[in-house]
């Protein structure tokens, strides 16, 4: 008597994806991860689920506020490590201005343009990422990723926000926010001194949820002709971490792969201290309904694979879509939570690829 089917191996993959497969799953052991991320993750043992964290959404404000300020120089020093021996990117130049805020603050611009462009180019407002109460545009990560956007023939232009917590802290929501928009008010005002044509808001992660945020904000204060375009990177924009959904699968297919949904939902609790802003788009973008991003300007939504974040950006996709907005978005596999801009070094045509990509949206608008 022959057979159909067959049962399967006990060799075989599970037919779920990541821990939703195999709760023991760790990103050196996810047959979909990219070799050479893994190993350079290896050498700090992010390749494994990291120790929990000693605080939770649960703790005390102080105590959270401490845990963010004793973790930032760490974060800083592993990005500066895993981009170190990088050849420079010619033709750059750099430099800052100083800007008042809308409320009353200083602000530091950074400037990248290319040597020797007679324009008008593109222009990239870059939101760096560290969920909003960590990690600063001086930092090797932001200022490498302005110099890769910079020498393939875009202005850029960083900002440097107000964080809910860290060496920029402790200014919860909306004080970045805030800081985005004057910052975007200053580069459209000088778009002819900066020889620029258009205006593309962009960012990773946290940088993702402002990106997104700066556009809803733009929206509601009538300023939507300053931005032609948002290209959010893996965005961070659920802010329920401490409470995972079923609606969002990669919060547990993917969680302990570099980053960790409890220790997110206590670095929320830093930017929104008192909840009182849980279902606030413009402090979570996720909770955007459709008529909030009718009108917007064209989108993309760029995800990693392998991110905790990842299916929550590709709901905002979703809901981009049924309002009607221009927008595409992308998966880049392999990779964890902005793994094409941290591992820019040992995956470097994967980073190329999403700096050709956001260059080629810039040239569409």
């Amino acid at each position: 008597m022959t057979m159909s089917g067959r049962a399967r191996s006990t060799t075989e993959q599970p037919l779920s994806p990541g821990r939703l497969g195999d709760p023991d799953r760790v990103l050196r052991t996810d047959p979909r991860a990219d070799p050479r991320m893994v190993a350079a993750l290896a050498e700090f043992r992010f390749d494994e689920a990291p120790r929990p964290a000693p605080v939770t959404a649960e703790s005390p404000l102080a105590e959270i506020h401490e845990f963010i300020a004793a973790s930032e120089p760490g974060y800083e020093d592993l990005f500066a490590a895993w981009l170190a021996d990088l050849p420079p990117i010619e033709n750059v130049t750099r430099r800052t201005e100083v800007i008042e805020g809308v409320d009353g603050n200083d602000i530091t611009l950074y400037v990248h343009e290319p040597e020797g462009a007679s324009g008008p180019l593109p222009c990239v407002y870059n939101i760096h990422g560290g969920a909003m109460v960590l990690l600063g545009a001086t930092g090797a990560l932001a200022t490498r990723w302005r110099d890769e956007l910079c020498g393939v023939g875009m202005v850029v232009v960083g900002v440097e926000f107000r964080n809910g917590g860290g060496k920029l802290g402790n200014h919860p929501f909306p004080a970045g926010l805030n800081d985005c928009m004057s910052g975007l008010q200053w580069t459209f005002n000088n778009k002819a001194a900066l020889r620029i044509s258009t205006i593309v808001v962009s960012g990773e992660s946290g940088g993702g949820n402002l990106t997104l945020a700066v556009t809803q904000k733009a929206k509601r204060d009538g300023r939507l002709e300053q931005i032609d375009g948002a290209y959010a990177m893996c965005p961070y924009i659920y802010g329920a971490w401490a409470n995972k959904t079923k609606e969002l699968p990669s919060l547990y297919e993917n969680d302990d792969y570099f980053l960790n949904c409890s220790t997110m939902g206590a670095l929320a609790v830093a930017y929104d201290p008192g909840h009182e802003n849980d279902r606030n788009p413009l402090c979570w973008p996720y909770f955007a309904e459709a008529p909030d991003l009718q009108g917007l300007p064209p989108h993309v939504i760029s995800v990693n694979e392998l991110d905790p974040l990842r299916d929550e950006g590709l709901k905002y996709y979703e809901t981009l879509m049924a309002a009607g907005v221009s927008v595409y978005s992308r998966t880049v596999n392999g990779t964890c939570h902005a793994g094409e801009m941290i591992f820019r070094k040992v995956i470097p045509e994967v980073s190329a690829a999403t700096i050709r990509d956001i260059k080629g949206f810039s040239d569409s608008l």
